[in-house]
């Protein structure tokens, strides 16, 4: 009685038929993006929970005995709830492993070329929602306001500043003016919990939208069987019921994963760093930011110069050319890599020599970087871990693409 009385008036019937009758294809990369979406969801309900005890606020308040800012205080007080500091925990991981699943989700897109034709504005939208993901993560960073929180913060500040020409302007209109003030926090809750989520929503939305129009790419080996109907149908599993009931139980298994998780690796205990104070403690960024520190550590301190009245200084070289740089080529790549005719099945990367020996060079050049933010522990001079860095890239490339042509070399030629 109820779903007849919504379905004269919702047309659920039509929705269920145009829609939850598609199929999801039976591939394990794709759970890829299902581990984003739950973490995601999983980062919405913790974080609903945070917002109503977490006071954005560097105003000094009374906490055991000594004033400290606001939101140092809140925090600790959560900390000291029960649930409160596992809460936070999980918000925490279930933070690192959206970043970590939507990057591999598109490692596996790069390497099957499943961003060809049609597929190229989806490839924009993935690396839309790994950038402003990171951007959540950036501005999670300062909430707790402790000394390490205002530290790493800071070094992002400068970055912020050093961009040409606009680089005051952008730094006052991010941080809410000169580093730390009291608006910093607020603007930094504000664009965390309100602007962010808006973003990766939107984002998350048209994707899907995307894909439902123009389906998954499915494996090569699907191309051959007869339900593929001459590759205009997509074999898998139904949406529904099948593969809800799937990813209703791997939401559950995910969420049992980052509870573990959080249970036994703590965060860093802002009680131990204690409030901001004017000593820098010794940190590191969290590793998906550790590309852009490393590559900070290998460029000379005294390398500056002026374009156009514009100064260029390290922290713009290291903090804004080579991450937008990076960004660019990414973001290039389907339109670099053009096919005639619409791709629907995942390409054999062991068939694609030059995209695939350019992946592995690239990952290996910022697999090298994530080590160069060690080079101090490592005790290894920057001039020689650039060295490196450039020789194991070059290295990796030049192998894996001469490896490559030989195989497929032998493959077409029957040996």
């Amino acid at each position: 009685m109820v779903f007849k009385w919504l379905d004269e008036r919702l047309e659920l019937r039509e929705f269920k038929d145009h829609f939850l009758s598609k199929t999801f294809p039976a591939h394990p990369t794709f759970l890829l993006g299902e581990i984003a979406l739950f973490s995601f969801i999983t980062l919405v309900v913790t974080g609903v929970f945070l917002g109503f005890l977490y006071e954005p606020s560097s105003k000094m308040v009374a906490l055991f005995g000594a004033m400290v800012p606001a939101a140092y205080a809140s925090v600790v007080r959560i900390d000291l709830l029960p649930m409160g500091m596992i809460i936070r925990r999980i918000h925490h991981w279930s933070a690192m492993i959206m970043i970590a699943a939507i990057l591999a989700h598109l490692m596996r897109v790069y390497f099957t070329a499943s961003y060809r034709k049609p597929r190229e504005l989806n490839w924009l939208v993935g690396l839309g929602l790994w950038t402003i993901t990171m951007g959540g993560a950036f501005t999670g960073y300062l909430l707790p306001y402790s000394k390490f929180s205002v530290t790493a913060t800071s070094i992002a500040y400068y970055i912020a500043k050093s961009v040409p020409w606009i680089g005051g302007w952008i730094s006052r209109l991010l941080f809410a003016g000169t580093f730390p003030s009291d608006g910093t926090v607020p603007r930094f809750f504000f664009i965390h919990v309100m602007l962010i989520p808006i973003a990766l929503i939107g984002l998350i939305g048209l994707h899907m939208l995307i894909l439902v129009k123009q389906k998954h790419t499915e494996p090569i080996s699907n191309k051959s069987k007869k339900e593929a109907d001459g590759g205009r149908r997509l074999i898998g599993i139904p949406i529904w019921p099948e593969q809800a009931a799937i990813s209703v139980s791997f939401y559950f298994f995910l969420l049992f994963v980052v509870v573990l998780i959080a249970t036994y690796i703590p965060l860093n205990p802002i009680e131990t760093y204690g409030p901001p104070s004017p000593g820098t403690p010794v940190m590191r960024p969290d590793w998906y930011f550790l590309i852009v520190y490393g590559f900070l550590k290998l460029i000379p301190g005294d390398l500056s110069f002026s374009i156009l009245g514009g100064k260029i200084t390290p922290e713009t070289i290291g903090g804004v050319i080579f991450p937008t740089f990076t960004i660019a080529v990414l973001a290039l790549i389907p339109f670099l890599d053009r096919v005639k005719e619409p791709q629907n099945y995942m390409a054999n990367p062991l068939h694609r020599p030059f995209m695939t020996s350019f992946g592995v060079g690239g990952g290996i050049f910022l697999g090298m970087l994530v080590v160069a933010g060690y080079i101090d522990v490592l005790h290894i001079a920057p001039q020689r871990m650039l060295v490196y860095t450039i020789v194991a890239s070059i290295g990796a490339w030049g192998i894996s693409y001469a490896l490559l042509r030989l195989y497929n070399k032998k493959r077409k030629g029957g040996g």
